[in-house]
């Protein structure tokens, strides 16, 4: 009987030990890698400290842009455990839109299962300088907040003008909308579960008092018709340099009888945002071009550099002013012959 090399037992034996001593130094680091990440996971950023952080998620956030602004809030500590629990259990692509109150006492658990609750978010509602009732109408509805028209019925029915200095019911009641030129350009937050139209407007209406209030309780002109001059200067003036310049261009004119001749007095009549040949001929009182005096109302609702033109106009020698089209540079004119000569260079 012939006898196995006691080599070749050797190697085997050699090679077994050395496997045998991979497979436990990778279970041993799988196992420190599991431990590690489910103690990542249990564990807050600070366990004491339950004070309620705003974290905000926009609409086209990234999952990495999310990450990033959770550890810069300090509401998690591990970043590589958060995108390892959201990516494997899916959560990623489940995350909301919307403001959240965190704290630091969550777990990573804990707060994705607040990012994907959709009722725990608050909803964010931008309204631009210039937007109109309409405007903020179509955001909502955009919103899946409300069927199209509730919030223009709301504002239409609104009868708490007693609770603000600022809104005149006799000027107000039967404009277009009542509250045109009072419903503050801002950032809001609400509750899509317990959303109402008449929550906003008073939120809005608020946010208006408390933004330009105490100014206009010093104005030396009637509030309505400053709100009115605002709203013409956000659809008029696209530079910040030149609002105040051309407030007292069109303050001027109003004041020396001239006609307003502001264009974008009868695009708020236009559904499709154009003036032609015929719009320019139509006697409304939003031609400012045919009839003299201010439109009867605002038409959109300014922001605050606009309030504080209106509010604090600029001297100059200047009646005339136009806007180039392409940029967007105000060019002004001291009398109608200069005026005639910018418009052929400019427009």
């Amino acid at each position: 009987m012939r006898k196995r090399p006691l080599y070749k037992t050797r190697r085997k034996s050699g090679f077994g030990k050395i496997l045998l001593i991979l497979i436990l130094l990778i279970g041993g680091y799988m196992w420190f890698r599991y431990s590690s990440y489910q103690t990542a996971l249990a564990t807050p950023v600070n366990s004491e400290n339950t004070e309620e952080i705003s974290f905000l998620i926009k609409k086209g956030d990234s999952f990495a842009t999310i990450t990033s602004n959770l550890l810069e809030k300090e509401l998690i500590a591990d970043e590589e455990a958060f995108k390892m629990y959201t990516k494997f259990g899916g959560y990623d692509r489940q995350l909301e839109a919307g403001r959240f109150m965190l704290s630091q006492s969550q777990t990573i658990p804990e707060i994705v299962e607040e990012l994907i609750d959709g009722e725990k978010s608050q909803v964010i509602l931008t309204v631009l300088e210039g937007y109109t009732v309409q405007d903020i109408d179509d955001e909502l509805v955009e919103m899946n907040l409300i069927q199209p028209g509730d919030f223009i019925t709301a504002v239409d029915e609104f009868d708490n003008y007693d609770s603000y200095f600022f809104l005149n019911e006799d000027l107000q009641k039967d404009l277009i909308h009542p509250l045109e030129g009072y419903l503050f350009p801002d950032t809001y937050f609400l509750d899509p579960v317990e959303f109402n139209n008449e929550n906003l407007i008073q939120l809005m209406l608020d946010n208006f008092e408390n933004r330009i209030g105490d100014d206009l309780k010093n104005a030396d002109r009637p509030i309505h018709d400053i709100a009115i001059m605002a709203s013409i200067l956000e659809k008029e003036v696209r530079t910040d340099a030149d609002i105040p310049v051309v407030a007292g261009i069109l303050w001027k004119r109003l004041d020396n009888n001239w006609l307003v001749g502001a264009d974008a007095t009868m695009l708020y009549l236009k559904d499709d945002r154009t003036i032609d040949y015929f719009d320019l001929q139509e006697d409304t009182p939003y031609n400012t071009r045919l009839n003299a005096g201010l439109p009867p109302g605002p038409i959109g609702n300014a922001g605050l550099k606009s309030f504080m033109g209106a509010l604090h106009p600029e001297e100059s020698p200047y009646w005339f002013y136009l806007t180039t089209l392409d940029t967007g540079e105000v060019i002004y004119g001291e009398n109608n012959a200069q005026h005639e000569a910018n418009k052929a260079q400019y427009l």
